[in-house]
């Protein structure tokens, strides 16, 4: 009797594949370990991964994508000096209503709060810049 095979797909894959189902080639980032799920998901998908030195260039990039095409660019980054590094792409799209999408990777939900390494308020930050967080 053999057992049965169960499979789970994780929040980073499922980011992945949403991306994928939206037509996403590319995405700009910064690799870093507060999205390695979703690095991973990106490893074996068909989205290109374009790693760049800096987050603001991630950004810009990204800026640039979203102008050239009709979908939005896609920037990943870390907490932190990741987050303030894309700041000013998020507030250049915002301004000109050019479509992007920045992906934080966040401190656990259960270790908000406690001063955690790099943790910042992204509402703070970022609630009158982007649409929606």
């Amino acid at each position: 009797m053999s057992t049965p095979q169960t499979t789970s797909t994780t929040a980073g894959h499922l980011i992945v594949a949403q991306l994928e189902r939206a037509g996403v080639q590319r995405v700009y980032g910064v690799p870093g370990e507060s999205f390695l799920d979703v690095l991973d998901g990106l490893h074996d998908s068909s989205i290109e991964t374009v790693v760049t030195r800096h987050e603001g260039g991630a950004g810009f990039m990204a800026l640039a994508e979203g102008r050239l095409t009709e979908l939005p660019g896609v920037a990943m980054v870390t907490r932190g000096p990741g987050a303030a590094n894309a700041f000013i792409a998020i507030h250049t799209a915002h301004q000109d209503a050019t479509p992007m999408i920045l992906f934080v990777g966040l401190i656990p939900v259960a270790d908000r709060g406690r001063e955690s390494f790099q943790e910042f308020d992204i509402n703070a930050w970022f609630g009158s810049t982007a649409k929606r967080w």
